[in-house]
C-alpha cells in the first residue's frame, strides 16, 4: 500500500504542476499558481517523506475552507456556455481547492497512520 500512496504522490505532483502551468491566461494568475506550485512542492515533500502529516492536514483543511468560501452560491458549472463568467470562475477555482483538499487530507491521515 504504500507504494500506491508513492505513485498516487508522484501523478499528483505532475498535475498540480500542470495546474501551475495552466494558470498564466487566469485573471489572478500569479495567486493560482503559486497555489498549485504550493501543492505540487507539498506532494513531492509527501513522496520523498519531508513534510510532517500535521502539514498536509493543515493545507488540506484550509483549501476546504477556500472551497467553502469561493464556491459560488448560483454555481452554474464548469463550461463558459454553461453561465456567467465570473461564476464559472469561481466554480473551478473553488473545486481546484477541494482537489488539493482532499489529496491533502487523505495524504495526512495515511502519514499519521503509520506513526
Amino acid at each position: 500500500m504504500k507504494s500506491f500512496f508513492k505513485v498516487l504522490g508522484v501523478l499528483f505532483t505532475i498535475l498540480f504542476g500542470i495546474g501551475a502551468a495552466v494558470q498564466y491566461n487566469d485573471p489572478d494568475a500569479l495567486l493560482w499558481i503559486l497555489i498549485y506550485i504550493t501543492a505540487a512542492v507539498l506532494t513531492l515533500s509527501f513522496v520523498l517523506n519531508k513534510v510532517n502529516s500535521t502539514v498536509l492536514l493543515f493545507v488540506g483543511v484550509a483549501c476546504l475552507v477556500g472551497f467553502l468560501y469561493l464556491y459560488p452560491t448560483d454555481f452554474q458549472g464548469f463550461d463558459l456556455d454553461d453561465g456567467d463568467i465570473k461564476t464559472v470562475e469561481l466554480g473551478r477555482e473553488a473545486f481546484g481547492l477541494l482537489i488539493i483538499s482532499i489529496v491533502f487530507l487523505i495524504f495526512g491521515f495515511w502519514s499519521r497512520r503509520k506513526l
